[in-house]
């Protein structure tokens, strides 16, 4: 196409004025491409046999453990054999023991939410007991044709450790049961839970005890202070730790045992010399040595109504106390692992 001169140097100009921008734009896309150039590496496409390399680990290398944060506690799964069952249920107790604080804490609270709102609040134990030994006192030295100054102190004291001794075992078959909640959540010593429902009742029945000291100083009865005493209180804590240890495994494993215990104890109640006095068997006393209550009621009991306690009393009670401990240790240590399944 023909241009005049004038036309021809227009053009010139305005293609020389986009030539000049051309090298910056080159500059620029050289500046990017020498930036690419020199941020990336030039690779040669992978082979067959390298991409399946990077896929498997060698096998000549050692394995990757995850770095374990200093300070956290390390859970060793070994299973236990042979006499390890009785270390670790030892072991157990000697957490649960120095949690004891813990325990006692615990069972104070059970008796506050147990009363929470109650004007009387625990002290209906009391009032209830009181009513029971006015009502039952009268009535059955009247049946039994017997002097009620004598029978009603023998009564009231009968029937508050009946009641201690019924309460433990009816409250020990829900030991780990009860406590399911805390068992799954928490990792502590299932001789804590066991602490805790034996403190309960000891609260329990101090609840009680002054029903027993207004009736010994109604009838001026005198209790006889003599040093069997603190063996026989120390034995009945120790028989209330284990039976509640005992029935708390039984009643995790077999769900029927709460309600055959709470049968037993109604046919125990009236079996074993809680309303009748021994002494009123003429024959056949040594029998009564064959009920398990019978001897550990009678050590503490005699003392303090006077009555004459036959030789044998002591050594049945030990003996019952000890098959007690060691059956329900040997249970203990060879179930504990599987309590935390069965709740």
């Amino acid at each position: 196409m023909a241009r005049s001169p004038s036309a021809a140097r227009a053009y010139m100009a305005g293609h020389n004025g986009s030539i000049k921008s051309k090298p910056t734009l080159h500059k620029q896309a050289g500046f990017s491409i020498a930036l690419n150039t020199m941020n990336s590496t030039p690779t040669l496409p992978d082979t067959q046999e390298e991409r399946a390399a990077k896929k498997q680990p060698p096998l000549s290398a050692a394995p990757q453990h995850a770095p374990q944060p200093e300070g956290q506690p390390v859970l060793h799964l070994v299973p236990e054999r042979g006499f390890s069952y009785f270390v670790h249920a030892a072991q157990d107790f000697a957490r649960g023991f120095r949690h004891a604080r813990l325990g006692l804490t615990l069972a104070w609270l059970d008796i506050r939410l147990r009363y929470r709102g109650s004007i009387l609040g625990p002290f209906w134990l009391t009032a209830t007991t009181a009513i029971m030994v006015a009502a039952m006192g009268v009535l059955y030295a009247y049946l039994l044709n017997t002097d009620v100054h004598t029978y009603l102190p023998f009564l009231t004291l009968s029937l508050v450790l009946w009641g201690f001794v019924g309460g433990t075992m009816q409250e020990g078959c829900g030991t780990f049961t009860g406590a399911a909640r805390l068992i799954h959540a928490a990792r502590m010593p299932y001789s804590l839970h066991v602490l805790r429902v034996a403190v309960r009742n000891i609260l329990v029945f101090a609840h009680n005890v002054p029903v027993v000291a207004g009736v010994f100083l109604w009838f001026h009865v005198a209790p006889k202070w003599t040093w069997t005493l603190l063996p026989a209180t120390g034995l009945w804590l120790v028989d209330c730790f284990f039976a509640v240890l005992l029935l708390g495994i039984l009643g995790a494993r077999f769900r029927d045992v709460p309600p055959i215990i709470a049968s037993l104890t109604q046919v125990m109640f009236f079996v074993t010399p809680i309303l009748w006095s021994p002494q009123l068997m003429t024959t056949g006393q040594a029998w009564l040595l064959l009920d398990p209550f019978f001897p550990l009621i009678e050590i503490l009991r005699a003392p303090f109504t006077g009555d004459v306690m036959q030789t044998a009393v002591w050594p049945a009670a030990l003996g019952w106390s000890a098959v007690l401990i060691v059956a329900t240790f040997c249970l203990f240590a060879r179930m504990r692992t599987r309590l935390a399944y069965w709740v």
